[in-house]
């Protein structure tokens, strides 16, 4: 009996509050939206579902995929061992072949005919005019050259035989002077006449050389006088004052030829 008891007010209670919301049908206002609760924890993931079977093949000549990437390159490979280097084989050089006989001497051919004499060749031209012999004694020697000439550029040579190794060391040359044609006075060198000079350059065994500012072809002749070391020295005794610039008097004096 309690629990029937205990039934009835609750069910009277519930009548109550139905019927109240029937009489009363206009909706309360709505309350305001709760605070978002706060996020749970994520799930632990679910197991990888089985593979799904392979689609069919696509049609012929459609698209290639894609060249996927080129492998790691693979370590290389120990360098091998290098062999053992051949032995050089050198061959034995082959024994040299003995010398051939000497061929027969072939026979002599016959003499040829002789050449026609050829044309006689055109004279030569005339030589120049050697030096006059000398005149005087063993000690004094002179020399006469005509027609000489003189040059600006290089020496004019002439040929004196009795200037000897003696007479370069101990003698003496002198030379004059005159024009070629004329049998006027002769001119001691140096010589010179209105800027035109003639000098003795040297002389030495067998020669004189003459040297000049001008040029002038086969237009001197020259008197050369050869003194002797002994023959200078009995001289200058016999004529303490001579002078040797004045051919005339040297002439007189050795007893020259004044031409």
């Amino acid at each position: 009996m309690k629990p029937t008891r205990l039934l009835i007010p609750i069910l009277f209670t519930c009548a109550v509050a139905i019927t109240a919301c029937k009489k009363d049908k206009t909706a309360g206002p709505a309350g305001s939206t709760g605070a978002t609760g706060a996020t749970g924890e994520q799930g632990a993931t679910g197991a990888t579902g089985a593979a799904g079977p392979q689609g069919p093949a696509g049609p012929a000549g459609g698209p290639v995929g894609a060249t996927g990437a080129t492998g790691a390159t693979g370590a290389t490979g120990a360098t091998g061992a290098t062999a053992a280097t051949g032995a050089s084989g050198t061959g034995t050089a082959g024994a040299t072949g003995a010398t051939g006989a000497t061929g027969a001497t072939g026979a002599t051919g016959a003499t040829g005919a002789t050449g026609a004499t050829g044309s006689a060749g055109a004279t030569g031209a005339t030589g120049a005019t050697g030096a006059t012999g000398a005149t005087g004694n063993a000690n004094v020697q002179s020399y006469l050259l005509t027609a000489q000439s003189v040059y600006t550029v290089g020496l004019t040579t002439l040929n004196i035989p009795a200037i000897t190794q003696d007479i370069v060391d101990e003698g003496t040359v002198m030379v004059y002077l005159r024009n070629t044609g004329t049998t006027g006075a002769w001119y001691a060198l140096p010589y010179s006449e209105s800027g035109n000079t003639v000098n003795l350059n040297d002389y030495g065994v067998g020669y004189v050389h003459l040297n000049a500012n001008f040029t002038q072809v086969g237009a001197f002749d020259f008197r050369v006088v050869v003194i002797s070391g002994s023959g200078l020295t009995a001289l200058r005794l016999r004529n303490p004052n001579l002078n040797f610039s004045n051919y005339s008097a040297v002439a007189s004096a050795l007893h020259l030829s004044t031409n």
